[in-house]
């Protein structure tokens, strides 16, 4: 314990750029259950959120993008068997938006480094998921929480077109 486990982590981990957290013009969040209709929900949440906050010009990337982590965190970090002893929802996801950058960060009870696959099998429906998101987010990574939450954050960030 103590401070040796988290600086071993560093090297794996990409930290969200430096974004001034009293700069957030909006936040969105909404928790979703460990099952595969989790998926659709975050869709439409996000479809929702990016309506309310008028944002269009990257609306089928975000989309993309929250699918395919959310059905990363469902897939790989959730166990089957998965009932939260504390009463707190296995996978939440976040969307924060900045003057010209909007954040998706998905929160879920894994350790476990997220790694993209190699696969030279593109029709693979497995692992192609993190590729995805380097293709269509700006950036992307992912930390361990802090304190008392267990898991991670998976976290991929677009640049907005400001209007004008």
């Amino acid at each position: 314990m103590g401070t040796n486990g988290s600086t071993m982590l560093k090297p794996l981990r990409q930290g969200l750029p430096p974004l001034d957290p009293a700069a957030v013009s909006d936040a969105a969040s909404c928790a979703l259950p460990a099952r595969y209709e989790a998926v659709r929900e975050a869709r439409r949440f996000t479809r929702d959120t990016l309506g309310q906050w008028d944002i269009g010009d990257r609306f089928d990337d975000v989309c993309l993008v929250v699918s395919e982590l959310v059905t990363n965190a469902l897939r790989h970090a959730v166990p089957t068997d998965h009932c939260p002893a504390d009463g707190l929802p296995s996978v939440r996801l976040h969307l924060m938006r900045w003057s010209e950058r909007l954040v998706c960060a998905v929160r879920d009870p894994s350790h476990e480094t997220p790694v993209p696959r190699d696969s030279d099998d593109f029709s693979a429906e497995s692992g192609r998921g993190l590729f995805l998101v380097d293709s269509f987010a700006d950036s992307w990574g992912w930390h361990p929480l802090a304190g008392t939450l267990q898991g991670k954050v998976v976290w991929a960030l677009f640049r907005m077109r400001t209007a004008g």
